[in-house]
């Protein structure tokens, strides 16, 4: 039997959603370890004063399962 968690982070990119997405994973797995999955539970984005995208955000779901 398995017994999994899921904690919630923020993560965000210059870039792209799908680049928040994969530096918030990355970040995730140096600190959680067996992480087997996550889900964008949120995003939202930042506009400077010119009205231009600057930084996209997500919030994760990470599941990862806990070892006996």
């Amino acid at each position: 039997m398995s017994v999994a968690r899921v904690t919630e982070i923020i993560a965000s990119s210059s870039k792209s959603f799908d680049d928040a997405v994969k530096q918030g994973v990355k970040r995730a797995t140096k600190t959680l370890k067996n992480v087997r999955g996550a889900w964008v539970s949120d995003h939202s984005v930042s506009v400077d004063k010119k009205g231009q995208i600057c930084e996209y955000k997500v919030r994760l779901k990470v599941t990862f399962v806990l070892k006996d």
